[in-house]
């Protein structure tokens, strides 16, 4: 079917020069075993012997590609994400199949014949001209091109409202059967081991990590596990006790008979409007469907022995959907249908790839969850995956695709069932920058969300959080509203927020963020080797560090406080969750050191503004005086019938106070806090208030504006590492050599755009004098400094000062729009701190 189908598959095993499956003797043990023969598997065993791993078993249940990689639609894309490290996945993919052939002998199919996205309304000309940017910057060449050049590249299509088209011509299309094949005789050719027929029933466990597999035929040692199971990855990792959060759905493509008006070197045609793609296939086109509300299948488990496995489609439900397909392209309402396929695929809850070692054991990697991208980054993901086994750590930014940053509940039946219904449609959604999940929500609240909700909040998803985004005033619903790149009806909200904090008093709830309760007598010890500055200060004081691996780039960005001289209160955001719970648990190892995770425990609402102290005061019996409670420094209050943790602390720039409540209690110092403010002023704030005040101040957040490829100095934090440290901590040696190196060519900026009226947000692209440096890797809007304001990671070919910010011209481009910037090194917002330390 992609299009040769199973037999393709079965013949091409046939014709491998492998002997029967059943005459095949299991070795004792690998070095790594791979589970799983599809076009992830065969990708990750290629590149790990490419890689030097000689001793590498691939363990195929049924015959390769038999999953869903057999009727992929083989699309080979490069454009689309503003994403860097997806867009370099597809990048490395796309040569790869290209230079596969002349390895191993076998065609990958590779056909670039070009891709062509369609705009048909102006939000999607938006979202496409901000991406068509930011992809050239990658290095993807893209054309926009006109509804007459359409035409004429794809003459059966309507194009009478199509506003602009985006031209990619080296994309096209690849034989997902083919170059799976390839890859499989290019990773036996050097030295894997690839037997199919076994499933793997089981794993081997010993003390938190992977020892190997268990098979019918017998156990395999193994030092790595990689899960490239697909659609059964989640079934497979249960039996290792690993979540991944997955489901399969329904995915749909329609086969006509041949049509003599269509030319097999037409580009891929694809208009998300219209749910669709279209390509040649067969002398005829192939049509396939990206529904906006789809059918999960199977959730409770696939069939073990669905092999090569097709669908009946469901013909009532997809026939609206496939009429607004079929109109793009109006012959195919004419021609006749050779086939109407279903086929499962899976997909994520956030539509993100699912890679790398599993938080519950080490050395059990997972490669899947691609949300029918496998075949266009499948030799990325491979590549990745491989390289992160090999050496340790992975080369690449995955914090959006680590397997770490989901949690187990995810996994659950109803809410798989519940977020995949939406998940698929959302591949073809205008991905306007606060477009709201509608689906699976409520999973986890607040104590105080029933307070917030009463107070007009709107909220959104944080990881499965229900976080209030900013609050409505009396008589107006609290709803996100018409979509748009523009300011939305509630922009007027959110200033008010901003400006509150500046200048008078609010809360936030943050009860989201992770929390982490690690006792012990080597508590401190522990905690300082892992921790980039001094965290074992005096009790009662808090200290801002960074997590660093070896290669002294970031692993997490977070907070220490001390307790007592053996607790301590560490906090995370909420994406870095297990994350940084894994990193303490394996560093730890044997230590008298443990980690409790207490975010459920506590609920955390931060007070802040110039006249927080005020409010503070007016509530507790403590000392709130800049004398009793300096700066950093952190003690156990009284507030009512509640004793909190009350910690001076801002992630906003203004005086502030972070207050961990236990859970029982947080309703009651919620209601004694705003019955308190009312004199004050107080108001309540969001999340959106949360993004545009830190980013104001140039305040970093891990996973967002800066990443696993990042070096501490290259981040601007080189102020909060402790070099001199006794006994130093992990990443020093690396973080030492890159400072006697001496000025950075590469450095994280802070980027204000002059013009009040655009909006940035992501991916838009930093030029001085013409020529491009960089890009924004987030941004919101500065209500105090005027404009629009974001970090950048810059690279120039000499050292980054403010004397070279200075002497640049700085524009920043949005779309197809140029804006000029200021551009600094320290926050444009209260660059000495001042009013944090008042």
């Amino acid at each position: 079917m992609t299009m040769h189908g199973r037999d393709q598959a079965v013949a091409e095993q046939a014709g491998a020069g492998q002997p029967p499956r059943a005459a095949r003797k299991l070795p004792d043990r690998a070095q790594a075993v791979v589970v799983g023969g599809g076009i992830i598997g065969t990708s990750v065993a290629y590149h790990l012997a490419q890689l030097g791993m000689k001793d590498v078993l691939l363990l195929e249940r049924d015959r390769l590609t038999s999953g869903t990689t057999w009727h992929a639609a083989g699309l080979m894309a490069t454009f689309g994400s503003t994403s860097q490290t997806s867009t370099e996945l597809r990048q490395y993919t796309r040569d790869l199949y290209k230079r596969l052939e002349a390895e191993t002998g076998l065609a990958t199919g590779l056909k670039q014949c070009g891709l062509i996205e369609l705009a048909i309304e102006p939000g999607r000309l938006e979202e496409y001209r901000r991406v068509a940017a930011f992809n050239r910057h990658c290095g993807v060449v893209v054309h926009e091109i006109s509804p007459r050049e359409v035409a004429e590249m794809w003459p059966l299509a309507r194009t009478d409202d199509v506003l602009a088209g985006f031209y990619i011509p080296d994309d096209g299309r690849v034989n997902p059967v083919d170059v799976t094949m390839s890859l499989a005789r290019g990773a036996r050719m050097q030295g894997v081991t690839i037997i199919e027929g076994v499933p793997v029933t089981g794993f081997l466990r010993e003390r938190g990590t992977v020892d190997g597999v268990r098979t019918g035929q017998g156990d395999i040692e193994a030092e790595y596990v990689v899960n490239c199971a697909g659609m059964w990855a989640r079934q497979l990792g249960e039996l290792a006790g690993v979540s991944i959060p997955l489901q399969a759905a329904e995915h749909y493509y329609l086969l006509t008979e041949p049509i003599a008006e269509v030319d097999s070197s037409w580009p891929v045609l694809e208009d998300p409007a219209s749910y669709g793609y279209y390509r040649e296939e067969g002398g005829g086109l192939m049509l396939g469907m990206f529904e906006p509300v789809c059918a999960p299948w199977r959730v409770g488990g696939i069939p073990a022995d669905f092999s090569f496995g097709e669908l009946p489609p469901d013909w009532d439900r997809m026939g609206p959907y496939l009429e607004t397909t079929m109109a793009r392209v109006p012959i195919t309402e004419q021609i006749g249908i050779r086939k109407f396929f279903c086929g499962p695929e899976s997909f994520t809850p956030d539509l993100l790839p699912i890679i790398g070692e599993a938080p519950e054991l080490r050395n059990y990697f997972v490669a899947a969850g691609l949300n029918s991208i496998g075949i266009l980054t499948g030799g990325g993901i491979g590549r990745t995956v491989a390289q992160w086994i090999v050496d340790g750590s992975p080369d690449a930014d995955i914090t959006a695709m680590n397997i770490d940053r989901l949690h187990p509940y995810q996994s659950n039946p109803e809410y798989r069932a519940t977020r995949t219904v939406e998940s698929l449609g959302l591949v073809y959604a205008t991905h306007y920058p606060h477009r709201p999940t509608k689906t699976a929500r409520g999973a986890r609240l607040s104590p105080i969300h029933s307070r917030l909700a009463a107070q007009r909040a709107c909220f959104r998803d944080v990881s499965g959080w229900e976080g209030a985004d900013w609050y409505a005033p009396a008589g107006v619903e609290p709803e996100v509203g018409e979509l748009s790149w523009g300011r939305p009806h509630w922009f007027g909200y959110w200033e008010a927020e901003h400006h509150a904090t500046r200048n008078g008093v609010i809360v936030m709830d943050m009860s989201f963020m992770a929390k982490f309760l690690v006792q012990g007598r080597d508590a401190a010890r522990e905690l300082e080797r892992i921790s980039a500055n001094q965290v074992a200060a005096e009790p009662g004081r808090i200290t801002y560090t960074q997590w660093l691996n070896e290669r002294g780039t970031l692993e997490a960005d977070l907070t220490v406080t001390r307790l007592d001289d053996e607790q301590f209160f560490v906090v995370a955001s909420d994406t870095a969750h297990r994350h940084a719970e894994t990193w303490m648990r394996r560093h730890f190892g044997d230590a008298h050191a443990f980690v409790t995770d207490v975010t459920s425990g506590y609920a955390q609402v931060n007070v802040q503004g110039p006249l927080s102290r005020d409010l503070m005061a007016a509530v507790t019996s403590a000392d709130m005086s800049n004398d009793a409670l300096p700066f950093r420094a952190a003690r156990y209050i009284d507030v009512g019938f509640a004793r909190l943790l009350c910690i001076r602390i801002t992630y906003l720039g203004e005086l502030g106070y972070e207050l961990h409540i236990p859970a029982e209690q947080a309703a009651a110092v919620y209601d004694r806090l705003v019955a308190a403010g009312q004199p004050l002023g107080l108001r309540h704030a969001g999340l959106k208030a949360l993004a545009s005040l830190r980013m104001e101040k140039g305040y970093r957040d891990y996973g967002h504006d800066i990443d696993n490829t990042d070096s501490v100095l290259e981040a601007g934090l080189g102020f909060a590492v402790a070099l001199d440290k006794p006994g130093g901590f992990i990443g020093r040696d690396a973080v030492l050599a890159q400072k006697a190196k001496g000025p950075m060519s590469r450095r994280l900026i802070q980027v204000l755009l002059t013009d009040p009226e655009p909006q940035m947000f992501h991916a838009e692209i930093v030029s001085r004098n013409g020529r491009p440096a960089g890009y924004i890797r987030s941004a919101s809007y500065g209500f105090t400094l005027g404009g629009a304001v974001g970090l950048a990671m810059i690279d120039a070919d000499e050292p980054i000062d403010q004397k070279y910010l200075d002497a640049g011209e700085w524009t920043v481009q949005i779309g197809d729009a140029v804006y000029p910037a200021r551009t600094s090194l320290r926050p444009l917002y209260d660059p000495s701190s001042k009013r944090v330390q008042m």
